[in-house]
């Protein structure tokens, strides 16, 4: 969340941020975090002094009483009684205070990075380049969900009977495909520098809310009322979460890490060519990289992040752009993103495969996430994590950009994690 001075000392700077994302009432929320922030301290002042006033009277409490004047002593304690009562109705004035603009800081997004442009929609995204050569494709090419039929190796069917609809079975050379791409991906993050992890797949409600997903998405989530956890969307969510309430020594940064998820997303759609097949599923696999930066170094690394994305993309021989997203169409807590997407020949349509964000100190502040500088006072870290990569678009691109009469070749990277160099029937 945005921290309170930076609200304070740069109103109009954050207002013309919030209008380039087409926040609402942007001006009227603002206004009122200010409005509580300055009730909450001149409360905690008026308590200070009534607290210093009590630490005062009790002093001259103990000298009344050493000097045997016990009247006037019992007078002070009466007022130092009521001084107490008054503290107490102001520290549970200011903690509902307090309550109530973390609530409110919570509603307000991350303000756009300077190059972010203007723009309400995905058709407002920049493209910042393209790395294109479009396959041909014989004349009875097939989408993959006709392939994946075909091949028998993705069972929608049978993971609708075990479950329900987003959730597909993989099989065969589907499975080992699968495990080839993860494998891959991990392998060339830990040459990179990321360390790996393998976290959770439950967060708890404070994990969902440090990094962002709670209370913004709480619909998209799936959650177990029971213990109230929620199945992750991302391995963003628990791998951030490893240093919240840390102060990071100084010559520990950067932190790289890399971590392989199964995902889950509620809002995954169910009808229509745009979510047909692997396009958008309930559950998929994800590799994903975080680092936690000084912030003077961030938008180097958010640079380095995507050039390993976009590697990985060409060592698959995938036709891809990136796009810088418009302040419209980013998400929540994201300070600057950018989209790498795959061109799926046969739908004749761009496929996003990956998002690589800085969220700048936004998690930071609500994870606590800070370094002690020397002989300084602990500053929040900036917090970035990408896609490297997600698994269902980019098998949905390798299949339809590969398939043949023969059957379909799949990129010579991944032969020696396949043992096979080509998906038959």
């Amino acid at each position: 969340m945005l921290q309170i001075p930076v609200l304070r000392e740069n109103t109009a700077q954050v207002l013309a941020g919030l209008e380039k994302r087409n926040f609402r009432n942007a001006a009227q929320e603002v206004q009122s975090i200010l409005d509580l922030d300055q009730k909450r301290r001149t409360l905690q002042t008026e308590r200070d002094e009534l607290l210093s006033r009590a630490n005062s009277l009790a002093k001259e409490i103990g000298g009344l009483m050493k000097n045997g004047q016990k009247d006037q002593a019992e007078q002070l304690k009466t007022e130092t009684a009521e001084l107490k009562l008054k503290t107490k109705a102001l520290d549970e004035e200011v903690q509902q205070l307090e309550h109530d603009l973390q609530q409110a800081l919570y509603k307000i997004p991350n303000v756009p990075h300077a190059s972010v442009p203007a723009g309400k929609s995905s058709e407002d995204n920049e493209v910042v380049l393209e790395h294109v050569a479009i396959p041909q494709l014989p004349e009875n090419a097939q989408p993959h969900w006709e392939l994946i039929k075909q091949y028998d190796i993705i069972d929608f069917d049978l993971g609708n009977k075990i479950t329900g609809a987003g959730f597909p079975v993989y099989k065969g050379q589907g499975a080992r495909l699968q495990r080839a791409l993860i494998n891959f991906f991990l392998d060339e993050a830990i040459k990179a520098g990321y360390y790996e992890v393998q976290p959770p797949i439950l967060v708890n409600e404070a994990s969902g809310i440090a990094t962002g997903q709670l209370p913004d998405k709480e619909g998209q989530m799936y959650h177990d009322k029971a213990d109230n956890l929620y199945l992750i969307p991302t391995a963003e969510v628990p791998i951030t979460n490893l240093y919240r309430d840390e102060i990071i020594a100084e010559g520990k940064l950067p932190i790289k890490n890399v971590g392989y998820t199964p995902c889950f997303r509620r809002e995954a759609g169910s009808w229509g060519a745009d979510v047909r097949g692997l396009n958008r599923l309930h559950q998929f696999d994800k590799v994903e990289i975080v680092q936690i930066q000084a912030p003077e170094k961030s938008y180097e690394a958010l640079e380095e992040m995507s050039q390993h994305i976009q590697g990985l993309l060409q060592k698959l021989e995938l036709p891809y752009r990136v796009l810088r997203l418009c302040g419209g169409d980013m998400g929540f807590t994201s300070a600057l993103t950018y989209d790498m997407e795959v061109y799926s020949a046969a739908q004749g349509r761009w496929l996003e495969v990956s998002s690589c964000s800085n969220f700048e100190t936004y998690q930071a502040n609500r994870l606590k996430l800070r370094q002690r500088t020397e002989g300084g006072k602990p500053q929040l870290l900036h917090t970035l994590n990408g896609s490297a990569l997600a698994l269902p678009r980019i098998v949905a691109a390798l299949l339809e950009n590969n398939q043949t009469p023969e059957g379909i070749k799949l990129p010579k990277v991944l032969h020696s994690y396949l043992g096979f160099e080509m998906i038959t029937k």
